[in-house]
């Protein structure tokens, strides 16, 4: 059984800044792609940033030098921080693993709320 745990959301004022984590656990073979995507309410789910196993970013162009993806493969961790905080960031956001074998797994979310 995967599990996906998140953490590092709340309340920032607008300019502000958060690091949200994600550590996986459980029966992972080997990784392909780990990555944040972000759900307000009302609307579909989008891609914030991706990172590969080879370590190549890909972000939304909402977050392009703001935010910042990284992993700890040891750990099986992938972070996000983001600065410079927007109300139009606030979202539950979502951690996704995604496996060589192409077998996906989500988080339970963890909310960010922008707002001063």
């Amino acid at each position: 059984q995967v599990q996906l745990v998140e953490s590092g959301g709340g309340l920032v004022q607008p300019g502000g800044s958060l690091r949200l984590s994600c550590a996986a656990s459980g029966n992972i073979f080997s990784i392909n792609v780990m990555g944040w995507y972000r759900q307000a309410p009302g609307k579909e789910r989008e891609l914030v940033a991706t990172i590969t196993r080879g370590g190549s970013a890909n972000y939304a162009d909402s977050v392009k030098g703001r935010f910042t993806i990284s992993r700890d493969s040891a750990k099986k961790t992938v972070y996000l921080q983001m600065n410079s905080l927007k109300p139009e960031d606030t979202a539950a956001y979502y951690c996704k693993l995604g496996l060589v074998d192409r077998t996906a797994y989500w988080g339970q979310g963890t909310q960010v709320t922008v707002s001063s």
